[in-house]
């Protein structure tokens, strides 16, 4: 199967085999390896082998073979590891920090001491915002 590349992409790389990675996984259109520089024991990216820089632009069917792995792969980082707890994370864009523009989802398990640390500024929900943003999010996903 043809999948887009980016002749500059790191991860394209490691799918086309001219880089070397810790590969867990590779099903049809996947790839899971460990993460290089890990936050856990265990850290490892899931992503698409096809080149596509953000999560808006990768086709459903690729996206729904990313999805559908997690669960297992979860369940199998939380036995190897003895956690409990896990964050799965994907970034979209570079405003949102991600650092390589191939869509990634990192599975970090989380230990007692360590991991992903992170600050959730939480704000409150407008209830007429709420609506309104409800009718056009809706409306936008065809």
């Amino acid at each position: 199967m043809s999948h887009p590349t980016h002749d500059d992409c790191i991860f394209c790389k490691i799918v086309a085999g001219t880089i070397a990675c810790h590969k867990i996984f590779e099903g049809d259109g996947i790839l899971v390896m460990l993460d290089i520089g890990p936050l856990s024991r265990g850290h490892v990216l899931v992503i698409p082998k096809g080149h596509y820089e953000t999560l808006a632009t990768v086709p459903d069917a690729v996206a729904g073979a990313c999805g559908a792995l997690l669960p297992r792969l979860v369940r199998a980082l939380h036995a190897v590891t003895g956690t409990s707890a896990s964050n799965v994370l994907q970034n979209n864009g570079r405003a949102a920090h991600q650092a390589v523009d191939h869509v990634h989802f990192h599975v970090i398990p989380k230990p007692a001491e360590g991991g992903l640390g992170l600050t959730w500024p939480a704000g409150n929900l407008d209830a007429g915002d709420a609506t309104d943003l409800v009718g056009q999010i809706a409306g936008h996903m065809g």
